[in-house]
């Protein structure tokens, strides 16, 4: 997951006499570039990702700093290094308490260090690290599209990843993101980024195939739903009015796998853009398992709405709703006081048009074996 505020931490604890005394919940917050900052006006350029430093000039009083924090954490800035002992000798109480409810990292260094050198050297750092980045991704690309072509992807991966070990893909998704030009989706991105609090480094994340995808390596099941609440909790409150879909693939093991696990998460993707939800995962779909996997997409119409013509006919020609009456039918199990619960009409009602209904479809749907292609059509009809 790139370059991050942990790793700038432990190569400049000593180096640098750095410390990070706030924000520690953000501290797996990937960096993409180093920006010096004595006033607001550059943060209006940032794109997401920047760690800003400065060294107080402009920002002395109180007053001043929260200003400067509160617009880096509107910005979604991956910190703030403040250079101790000119401008601010003493970081105040209040600074420390917004970046920890904000979790900003703030970060302090003596001012005996010269901040030219140390933003030079993490700055090198971090390209570097951009660079083995994008070998991963296209590694991992290579794995999905090329399963059968291990030397495309093995070796790049290797010293970074237990190839034999889980995989889990997820993707993540929202409208338009396919439609978006370069630096918006770059941007947003970086913001997603942010907000997958505590991912270490054996995830990957990446932009392929109109989604931002999260390969997650090794990573137990309740880390991942931590990481997933808090995501979600962060895309409400910081952007409330962005749709995101989840679709989260099966655990597989060993990486010439992850073709499967990409597959499985982009059915759960779809279906939870189709049902509106925000997030599905794969092992929970059901029977849709199955029904996302057929490449014959004629062949789940005729099944789906085929089977269901008479009642799709009737409702668009009267504005009626009696495939939602089968389909609720078939999910309570033929209970018309659950129907009446659930859809919000008298039992009587929904008898009169379970009766016409039978009749269209010319089966009494009494068995099992009579409902089950019945509640397969549903499904379907669902799906496409």
């Amino acid at each position: 997951m790139g370059f991050t505020v942990e790793d700038m931490l432990l190569i400049s604890k000593d180096r640098y006499n750095m410390e990070l005394i706030a924000g520690k919940e953000g501290w797996s917050n990937s960096i993409s570039w180093l920006m010096m900052v004595e006033d607001l006006t550059i943060i209006r350029r940032f794109d997401g990702k920047e760690l800003a430093v400065t060294t107080g000039l402009g920002f002395e009083s109180e007053k001043k700093l929260l200003r400067l924090l509160h617009h880096l954490s509107l910005h979604h800035a991956s910190g703030l290094v403040i250079n101790v002992g000119e401008y601010i000798s003493e970081v105040p109480q209040s600074a420390i308490d917004f970046c920890n409810t904000a979790d900003l990292p703030l970060l302090t260094v003596p001012w005996s260090v010269h901040i030219a050198e140390m933003i030079k050297d993490l700055s090198v750092r971090i390209f570097f690290q951009g660079i083995a980045d994008e070998q991963s991704a296209r590694a991992f690309i290579a794995a999905i599209e090329r399963p059968d072509a291990p030397d495309d992807y093995r070796e790049v991966l290797l010293p970074y990843y237990d190839l034999d070990g889980d995989f889990q893909v997820l993707l993540i998704t929202t409208d338009g993101l396919d439609s978006m030009d370069t630096v918006e989706r770059k941007r947003l991105g970086y913001r997603m980024e942010l907000y997958l609090e505590n991912i270490s480094h054996n995830c990957e994340f990446f932009y392929y195939d109109s989604f931002f995808v999260l390969i997650a390596n090794n990573l137990p099941a309740q880390v991942l739903e931590d990481v997933l609440s808090r995501f979600e909790t962060s895309l409400r409150r910081r952007m409330p009015d962005r749709k995101i879909a989840i679709g989260i693939g099966s655990r597989i093991g060993d990486i010439s796998n992850l073709h499967t696990a990409y597959k499985r998460a982009k059915a759960a993707a779809a279906l939870a853009l189709r049902l509106g939800r925000p997030r599905l995962s794969f092992d929970d779909m059901g029977l849709y398992r199955l029904l996302t996997q057929v490449p014959d997409r004629l062949l789940l119409q005729e099944m789906g709405d085929g089977l269901l013509r008479p009642l799709l006919d009737y409702d668009a020609q009267h504005n009626s709703n009696y495939v939602e009456t089968l389909e609720w039918f078939l999910r309570t199990g033929g209970s018309y006081q659950a129907m009446a619960e659930k859809m919000f009409i008298h039992r009587n009602t929904l008898m009169y048009r379970m009766n016409n209904i039978r009749k269209m479809l010319n089966n009494d749907l009494e068995t099992e074996e009579s409902r089950i292609p019945y509640h397969i059509a549903c499904l379907i009809h669902r799906l496409l």
